[in-house]
């Protein structure tokens, strides 16, 4: 029987006294100030979000990156957890007690070792650790990729979705639903007809006898935890990243976990999407990113994209 990592192994340190103290030497409150303003800054960010202020992010959103993927990194699902924590610890300490941190990661196969040819379960192992830690895990999402690419996956049909979780700093953690509501399909009669019927009657034709008035009056239906999104909607924009996340995924998560003027930052900021996106909704946003290529990218788009915006017409991403 092929042997994993006990939970121990995984389970994130407390700080000491002593990484409070060495951390609180670090923090800079301007430095917060220079990366919205630069959008996108090159370096570690693992050192870098150690000197972000206190209680100063309404939303990390990332997707760090993959587990052994051999174009980007050489992170073995065996340490993933090992890796990743001491980012987790740092976006931590940086997020508002009403902010959040979401992370679009994705399950591996693994390729090696004694779990060869099993989904490795670090993405669990992660979520766990990351509870002890202290975030507080509010809800497990779907990204559903309609167009995911075909191939060759063994005895398994091909990878059409990746896991978003969402976590919390605080028990009360901003979340706005009426901002991704979606539109009900039904014709405009039957549309306004409930528009008018504020007695809230109960029509089954409507969804199995359940009343839906009120969320007609909110302008939409509850979008689930399912989020449907084309894996190469960037493609169209000539991203140059091997693993550019769609607009219309971080346009769905920025718009409903942080409010309008909100700070939001991506430590993985690869080609600069989430940062583009969240500045379209008139967010602060900002990133940091190793790789200088990738960073020219993401500075050229922002640039780009703040350039076609104009003025009283904020754009929107219908992903």
């Amino acid at each position: 029987m092929p042997k994993t990592r006990s939970l121990h192994l995984i389970q994130a340190v407390p700080e000491t006294d002593e990484d409070v103290a060495d951390t609180a030497e670090q923090r800079d409150p301007a430095f917060l100030t220079d990366v919205l303003d630069a959008g996108v800054v090159q370096g570690d960010a693992s050192v870098l979000l150690r000197r972000l202020h206190r209680d100063s992010v309404d939303l990390f959103f990332l997707s760090p990156p993959y587990a052994d993927a051999r174009t980007y990194s050489e992170i073995h699902p065996d340490r993933y957890v090992e890796w990743f924590l001491p980012f987790a610890r740092a976006m931590f300490d940086a997020t508002k007690q009403s902010g959040s941190m979401i992370v679009n990661i994705k399950n591996r196969v693994a390729s090696r070792g004694p779990l060869k040819g099993q989904r490795h379960p670090y993405v669990y192992q992660l979520v766990l650790a990351l509870q002890h830690m202290g975030w507080r895990w509010i809800e497990t999402y779907i990204w559903a990729k309609p167009n995911a690419v075909p191939g060759r996956f063994g005895p398994r049909a091909k990878d059409a979705f990746e896991y978003v979780y969402h976590f919390a700093r605080g028990s009360k953690p901003y979340f706005d639903l009426n901002a991704v509501r979606v539109p009900y399909r039904a014709d405009t009669a039957e549309i306004a007809r409930r528009k008018l019927d504020t007695h809230g009657r109960r029509n089954t034709a409507a969804g199995f006898g359940r009343d839906r008035t009120k969320t007609y009056l909110l302008g939409g239906a509850d979008p689930g935890n399912v989020v449907s999104v084309p894996q190469t909607y960037n493609q169209h924009h000539g991203v140059a990243h091997t693993a550019a996340m769609p607009e219309g995924l971080a346009a769905f998560f920025v718009q409903a976990a942080c409010p309008e003027g909100g700070v939001v930052l991506d430590p993985f900021a690869g080609s600069g999407t989430t940062v583009v996106v969240a500045k379209r909704y008139g967010r602060m946003a900002g990133g940091f990113e190793l790789h200088e290529d990738f960073v020219k990218e993401a500075t050229r788009r922002i640039k780009a994209d703040i350039a076609e915006d104009l003025p009283g017409q904020p754009l929107r991403v219908d992903g």
